[in-house]
């Protein structure tokens, strides 16, 4: 592929990279979904060269899950308890020879993922993913992040406890079991970034997204559609 991996190291320059129950969480998500749709088009985002950028290393940060099956149980026992889960991601952008490329997190060989997850039972989305954010890619001086989050700019559902995610409810589901809202973020012209130690981050252009067989998956190969109502001016 030719996405920009960026190296972890102490220094370096460049950019590796509670709703009570479900019916109560599905009609909370569809109002601020509604809202979503009211947001001024063209809006104008500055992105900033990769080479802006400088990040170090961090302890490794690991799923709460040990693999896919898992996964799905712990949604099962949740949504018998607090209904609905809600995640959010943060959409990265840097620019590098003129083209915009989104920030993403390499996990293996093949698995990649926007930087992000699962809000807490009556968290707001934008504090909670200003925190996971944070715990991703947050400097380990003590210094605190500050995180400019834009718009939304994207929406997707999980209808059941599976893999699958549309960025629609099908019309036969009453009860979604995830909601999966993505938001821009505006970078800072210059900041310093922590990587945990077993992920990647590469700047993958925009172009190339649209390539479902990079491995990407359906959510991040939307992304080049999603970005087209902004302007993008390359600082």
């Amino acid at each position: 592929m030719s996405a920009t991996q960026i190296v972890n190291s102490t220094k370096t320059t460049g950019w590796p990279r509670g709703s009570a129950n479900a019916g109560d969480g599905l009609s909370n998500s569809i109002n601020k979904l509604n809202a979503a749709q009211s947001l001024t088009a063209n809006r104008t985002i500055n992105i900033y060269p990769l080479t802006n950028y400088t990040f170090g290393t961090k302890e490794p940060l690991f799923e709460k899950d040990p693999s896919v099956p898992a996964r799905f149980q712990r949604m099962r026992d949740e949504f018998d308890r607090i209904g609905m889960r809600r995640s959010v991601e943060g959409v990265l952008l840097v620019h590098e020879h003129g083209l915009p490329h989104v920030l993403l997190l390499q996990l293996g060989t093949t698995f990649f993922k926007l930087p992000g997850g699962e809000l807490n039972a009556g968290e707001d989305e934008v504090e909670g993913l200003k925190r996971l954010l944070t715990e991703t890619l947050g400097r380990q001086d003590g210094v605190k992040q500050d995180w400019n989050i834009e718009d939304t700019i994207g929406n997707w559902w999980r209808p059941n406890f599976e893999p699958p995610q549309y960025p629609y409810i099908p019309p036969h589901i009453t009860k979604p079991k995830e909601h999966k809202r993505l938001f821009l973020v505006q970078l800072h012209e210059k900041a310093l970034f922590a990587v945990p130690k077993n992920y990647k981050l590469v700047a993958a252009p925009l172009f190339e997204l649209y390539d479902n067989s990079q491995g990407y998956g359906p959510i991040i190969s939307s992304l080049p559609q999603a970005l087209c109502r902004f302007n993008f001016i390359y600082m």
